[in-house]
Formats: structure tokens, sequence, C-alpha cells
């Protein structure tokens, strides 16, 4: 691999590592571009939608229901754009209430993987209580919760940028085998 590609992985893994510590340290700033993200991403999944639904009615049964669904799309996507700050604030609220909710299913699960004998039923049960308390005070405190998603956000990042890192010091080590292996044939 070329040097200045491997030098490009090497910056790309350290702005990530840099953007995630942003993150971490800035969650107002993160839950802001977050909503703008999903907003983005909404507006031009319903857009995409409603293209796909276009080219297909002629041989898609159903295309009503996959238009209205494109146009909902862009309708959220124009709202979470429009409004930016609802949505950050919101984000918080909706995150603690699905970590609260997911915890009580898979606390209720554990019972099921107990009646086909998994041994570790018990794990879950903790995991899915531990869930469930966690976004149950997430809800009280929001500030803490808004914290909570922003460092995992950043956590996120800055594993990405640590692995683009890593790439390049195995991509190295992988030229240096390639080369002794080759200087070995020559020898030969």
């Amino acid at each position: 691999m070329k040097t200045g590609t491997k030098i490009l992985l090497a910056v790309t893994g350290i702005l990530l590592i840099i953007l995630g510590v942003m993150c971490i340290t800035r969650p107002g700033a993160t839950l802001l571009s977050t909503a703008w993200l999903i907003g983005v991403f909404t507006l031009a999944s319903g857009i995409s939608e409603m293209i796909f639904t276009f080219q297909t009615q002629a041989f898609l049964p159903n295309s009503g229901t996959r238009a209205l669904s494109a146009l909902l799309d862009i309708f959220f996507g124009c709202f979470f754009l429009f409004n930016i700050l609802g949505t950050a604030v919101s984000l918080p609220v909706v995150f603690t209430i699905w970590v609260m909710i997911e915890g009580i299913v898979i606390a209720v699960q554990s019972f099921d993987y107990k009646q086909v004998g998994f041994p570790y039923w018990w794990a879950l049960l903790c995991l899915g209580i531990c869930g469930a308390i966690l976004g149950f005070f997430g809800l009280r405190n929001l500030d803490v919760a808004a914290g909570a998603l922003s460092a995992i956000i950043g956590l996120g990042i800055i594993a990405n940028g640590l692995a683009y890192i890593l790439a390049v010091v195995g991509i190295n080590r992988f030229e240096k085998q390639v080369d002794n292996k080759s200087k070995n044939i020559d020898v030969q």
C-alpha cells in the first residue's frame, strides 16, 4: 500500500479520536449534530423511498402504503430539520425510554431461556433489570442521560478512530512479512 494512503488512514483515525473526545466533552453540540443528522437521513430516506415507489408502482402491489410511508419520512425529516433544538432535547428522553423498555423485554424473555434450559438465563434477567433501572434513572435525570448518549456516540467514534490506526499498523506488519518472504524466495 502506498505510504500516502497509510498516512491518510492514520490521519483519519486521529481526527476520529479527536471528534470522539469532542462528542464526550460537548454533549449539547453532539445532540444538536445528531438531531440534524436524523433529520437529513430521514428526509433522504423518504425521498429515495418515494422515487422507488414511483419506479415500481406498475409491478409492485401496495405502492400506496409505500408512498404514505415515504411521505411520512419526508414530513418527519423536514420536521426534524426545522426543529433541531426540539429533536435534540427529545433524544435523551427517547434514548432512556428505549433502554428501559428493552431492559424489561430482556428480563421477561430470560424466563423463556430458562424454560429451554439455557444455563445463563439469570445473566439475561440481571442485565435486563439493570437496563430497566438505568433507563428509569435516566428519565429522572435527563442531563445525565444526554451526557451518556453523547459519551456512547463519542466512544463509538473513538473506537472507529483506533481501528483505523490499528489497520495501518496491521498493514505495515503484513507488508513486512510479504517483503521478508519475497527476500527468502530470492535467496533460494
